[in-house]
């Protein structure tokens, strides 16, 4: 028997915290199941353009003095880790799930890896990052605006912070979702994807870019994959660059 899943949610735009109704345990587990085989899965062939893209946009913006701390939120396994030049910077991971952290430490013993939630205090002291990186993570924060005055608060000021969104909602990223994780996700638990989609993109590139206009000063912007014709519609990925004022 397949388990009772909420309702695919909808929220209010621009109003924080979103709440989420609860799953039941066992959609619970498939969530978190198919967290780990999608993190899995982004590093091999079939996602292998998209995926250079996430993780070099961040390498173009680096901080001049060196050595530099940088700040790496949801860290995940580590997939951008590997693309990082680590003799250059203390590297700090910050990851939600123990499971996750801990097979991030193993990866990469060098980095320090801290289990903690970025819409709450993290554990650092003010001004302490000269530079941060967050690869498609904010999409999915219910509290929004407090990850971002927390990712404020610990960066010094003229530090350097890059991000990567998804064009969602959009034409071109919900076709590529349907081939990509849907297709995933209903070969690994054959049942309706939506409700899980819902869940995770609670932000739209609206809500976030003007929670980040206000906080941060936008240096750098680009499309993908037609950086040429700036538009979420017919892009699945943006890159941004900013500034902490």
């Amino acid at each position: 028997m397949k388990p009772a899943l909420a309702e695919v949610p909808k929220f209010p735009r621009h109003r924080w915290p979103k709440q989420l109704t609860p799953l039941s345990p066992e959609a619970e587990n498939i969530h978190n199941e198919f967290v780990r085989v999608w993190l899995h899965s982004l590093p091999t062939k079939n996602y292998g353009i998209v995926e250079r893209f996430n993780h070099t946009y961040p390498l173009r913006f680096l901080p001049e003095t060196r050595p530099f701390r940088t700040i790496e939120i949801g860290a995940g396994i580590g997939t951008h880790l590997t693309y990082e030049d680590l003799s250059i910077q203390e590297y700090h991971c910050i990851e939600l799930r123990e499971n996750v952290a801990s097979e991030l430490r193993k990866r990469f013993p060098g980095v320090t890896v801290n289990v903690a939630d970025c819409q709450e205090r993290l554990p650092f002291p003010e001004a302490h990052f000269d530079r941060a990186v967050i690869v498609h993570v904010l999409e999915h924060l219910p509290d929004l605006p407090k990850a971002v005055a927390e990712l404020r608060r610990v960066l010094k000021p003229g530090a350097l912070f890059s991000l990567l969104i998804p064009c969602d909602p959009g034409f071109a990223y919900e076709v590529a979702r349907k081939i990509s994780a849907e297709r995933l996700f209903r070969k690994h638990f054959n049942m309706p994807y939506r409700w899980i989609a819902r869940r995770e993109h609670l932000n739209s590139p609206a809500e976030i870019l003007s929670e980040l206009r206000d906080n941060f000063h936008e240096i750098d912007r680009e499309y993908y994959p037609l950086r040429w014709l700036p538009l979420l519609n017919l892009n699945l990925i943006v890159g941004l660059t900013y500034r902490r004022a």
